[in-house]
């Protein structure tokens, strides 16, 4: 019994705390409004919903608000590195709609969701203390959506504030503005139709002190000088939005919990693993003949020796290799820094070796390959039917203004590219948001095209920035597939190594051009820029430090812009316009016209007639207006085919020109209760004369006129309905009609 009494007292204690901790949260409601430049403003608040979650807040600009919460575990992951998860969810409810789905709910994520949630990953995870390692999760709910103001910087802001707010341990805040650009003139926060008609869509995230945090965006071929100014307004807007968190994290916010690092490991043992590799590490680097595998085996094989060596220390062995790997990472900056010099012995701003080849296989509409060093990506082109475009989601109809794309672009990178053993499925979230940054990389020089368009990309090897080796590729297919490109684009990554300074400012730094996977792994910022030579087309920063100041940022986006040129000079060299002879598989389209009567003939019962020919031909024929097809077919031979078919069916129903207003004889070939069928010559399709065109007297079926299947009538011809085609006919109009009833009055 006072065993039972004390877990009830436990139980009445746990649910006052939770209670109490409710009610307070009750009047902790904060709000603060954040002005723009521009007159719009973003309003956040905090304190009203989800108050069991570490850490919440509701951003709102225009009609659209976002909802973002932080949760944090107490207990340290097992992970060496930062276990935090981001989930941005588009809601139905949130634009007053029911989802098109079989279940009428929300399934699993929708693309666009998975990029949203990437570009809020990116935005924060550089501001987390580095020896941070609890399971965490920000999850973005929209709350309501309105057409006009894109949710995405909204629902970046939002988990700004929730973090500052939280008792997360975290080095922000940060502020996101999204940056358009109209008739040359620059645009804070557009609004989708302004998105539209805007030549720039770059958003961008920037902590205090003007130092950027993370770029994203596409451009339709921007100058440098013009994207250079975006991103400078972008992170200048973005200082409102940090200063208003900050004040509202001195009045409301929570104070940040502590949490227990692991023990280092003895000075003595670091200093015993540091002699035992640095001089075979240095060696290994400075070995120019090294490639990706054997480079990765020999570290491996080292890093293996000296655990072994220190096999008898009591030391954790995982502490061990993440203490080889610092030291690994640290000797790898230092010898760029001394040399400049990379570890395949190119210089900071040289290009790995590039090769390209074009039309590798026939029956491909369009195919490349480009190899650049160890990065080799093989990209195809396949033209289809309008009706293969591919179509969008409602919500994502609402929140982007786009319908459909008869332009896409999938990215595929197989575990066999680096030589793993790993599944084979759907793209999961990295494949996703590489196809994307490619995608938008090539949309604004591929013109517009009666077919539909797919580009495929697929990496076979991958040693570093595989993303815009499918630019590259891409362009090269586009071209070999005859399509008439705005201008040959390239891609190129561009990376950084950066030595801080006492205040943890940035004091010395390298730019390193044309990204090899290894500097990815150990540098500070992995930075793609896609383009033509003219300008550019498509970015995004991934940087891995506290912020860039923008004087890097420039520098990046000057030698990233000098690169490309280098790369589309070399491309030129193996195809430098588009493929001037068709080959002889590629697709045709042509439009046909049918009159409204033989509509029927063409279509078939049941549509049978088009059904038959897309699967035996592959010809599709799809309506344009009531008179009008289009005829979409894989080959010119199959075209053929397809004409000589819709020819017999229209033949069929060849007739003789009939006089409007003339009278014929007709033959009853069906009594229905409507009406009877008849035919006026061979071969005819039957017509319908209705009851009220048999006879003046109203008639409630044909018997009561005599009327059988094979006696023949008289009837006069009307021309044909303009709407359904259908001949029309009357017979009661050849007789005169029935004297009227005269009834006589009775005069007694």
């Amino acid at each position: 019994m006072l065993l039972k009494h004390r877990v009830l007292l436990t139980k009445l204690n746990y649910r006052s705390k939770y209670h109490r901790k409710y009610l307070s949260s009750q009047s902790n409601i904060a709000e603060i409004d954040v002005p723009f430049s521009n007159g719009s403003t973003l309003k956040l608040r905090s304190g009203q919903y989800a108050r069991f979650a570490d850490g919440a807040c509701v951003a709102t600009l225009g009609s659209t608000s976002v909802l973002s919460t932080v949760v944090s575990r107490a207990k340290q992951s097992s992970a060496s590195f930062l276990p935090l998860v981001v989930d941005y969810r588009q809601k139905a409810a949130a634009a007053g709609r029911i989802p098109t789905n079989f279940l009428r709910k929300e399934l699993g994520p929708t693309e666009r969701e998975i990029l949203t949630s990437r570009v809020i990953d990116r935005s924060l995870r550089p501001l987390f203390p580095q020896n941070y390692f609890f399971d965490t999760q920000i999850v973005c709910n929209m709350l309501a959506v309105d057409s006009t103001n894109p949710p995405e910087t909204i629902a970046i802001n939002a988990a700004s504030a929730a973090l500052a707010l939280s008792d997360v341990p975290w080095n922000g805040p940060i502020g996101a503005v999204r940056i358009g650009q109209i008739d040359n003139e620059l645009i804070i926060n557009p609004t989708r139709r302004e998105l539209e008609q805007s030549s720039l869509n770059l958003v961008v995230s920037a902590a205090a002190s003007n130092l950027v945090v993370m770029l994203e965006g596409h451009a339709n071929d921007i100058l440098q000088q013009d994207l250079l100014k975006a991103i400078k307004l972008g992170t200048k807007e973005a200082q409102n939005i940090v200063r208003s968190i900050e004040k509202l994290q001195k009045t409301h916010g929570k104070m940040k919990r502590e949490y227990e690092i692991p023990e280092p490991l003895n000075e003595s043992i670091v200093e015993t693993i540091k002699t035992l590799s640095t001089m075979k590490i240095r060696e290994i680097l400075s070995d120019y003949n090294h490639d990706k595998t054997s480079r990765d085996n020999a570290i491996s094989e080292l890093r293996q020796t000296v655990l072994n060596q220190l096999r008898d220390t009591e030391e954790d062995v995982a502490k061990l290799q993440d203490c080889f790997n610092k030291h690994l990472r640290q000797t790898f900056r230092d010898m760029i820094f001394e040399t400049d010099t990379r570890c395949d012995g190119r210089g900071l701003d040289d290009l790995r070796k590039i090769s390209c080849e074009v039309s590798l296989y026939e029956p491909l509409h369009g195919s490349a390959l480009f190899q650049r060093g160890q990065t080799q990506v093989l990209c195809t082109v396949a033209f289809d039917s309008p009706e293969s475009a591919l179509k969008m989601d409602p919500l994502t109809m609402i929140t982007s203004g786009i319908k459909e794309k008869s332009f896409f672009l999938h990215y595929e990178f197989p575990s066999y590219a680096t030589g793993e053993v790993g599944r084979m499925g759907p793209a999961g979230r990295r494949e996703m948001g590489h196809g994307a940054l490619a995608e938008r990389g090539l949309m604004p020089v591929v013109p517009q095209h009666p077919c539909t368009v797919r580009l495929t990309a697929e990496v076979l090897e991958s040693n570093g920035s595989s993303s815009m080796a499918s630019v590259c590729g891409g362009s090269l297919a586009l071209l070999d597939a005859g399509l008439r490109l705005g201008a040959p684009a390239a891609g190129v990554a561009v990376g950084l190594l950066a030595r801080p300074d006492a205040q943890g400012h940035v004091a010395d730094y390298r730019i390193l051009c044309d990204l090899l996977g290894i500097e990815d792994y150990m540098g500070d910022m992995d930075f793609k820029v896609a383009g033509t030579k003219k300008g550019i087309t498509a970015l995004q920063a991934d940087i891995k430090i506290p912020g860039l100041p923008l004087k890097v940022v420039m520098e990046s986006v000057q030698k990233a812009c000098d690169s490309k040129s280098k790369i589309i000079d070399i491309m030129n060299q193996c195809i430098d316009k588009p493929r001037e002879v068709n080959k002889e598989n590629m697709p045709v389209i042509e439009e046909l016209e049918v009159e409204v009567h033989k509509r029927a003939k063409l279509l078939g019962v049941g549509g049978i007639n088009l059904k038959k020919l897309y699967v035996e031909t592959g010809v599709q024929i799809s309506p344009v207006d009531e008179t009008r097809y289009s005829v979409f077919a894989p080959s010119p031979a199959a075209m053929d085919e397809a004409r000589a078919r819709v020819a017999r069916w229209l033949a069929a129903d060849a007739q003789p020109l009939l006089e409007f207003g003339a009278v014929y004889s007709a033959k009853v070939v069906e009594v229905k209760d409507i009406g009877v069928l008849v035919t006026l010559y061979n071969g005819m399709t039957p017509a319908l004369v209705h009851n009220s065109q048999l006879d003046h007297r109203k008639i409630m079926h044909p018997s009561v006129l005599g009327l059988d299947v094979g006696s023949e009538i008289q009837v006069k011809y009307f021309g044909r309905d303009p709407v359904s085609g259908q001949i029309r006919l009357s017979r009661k109009v050849l007789s005169s009609p029935p004297p009227p009833h005269v009834r006589k009055l009775d005069k007694s």
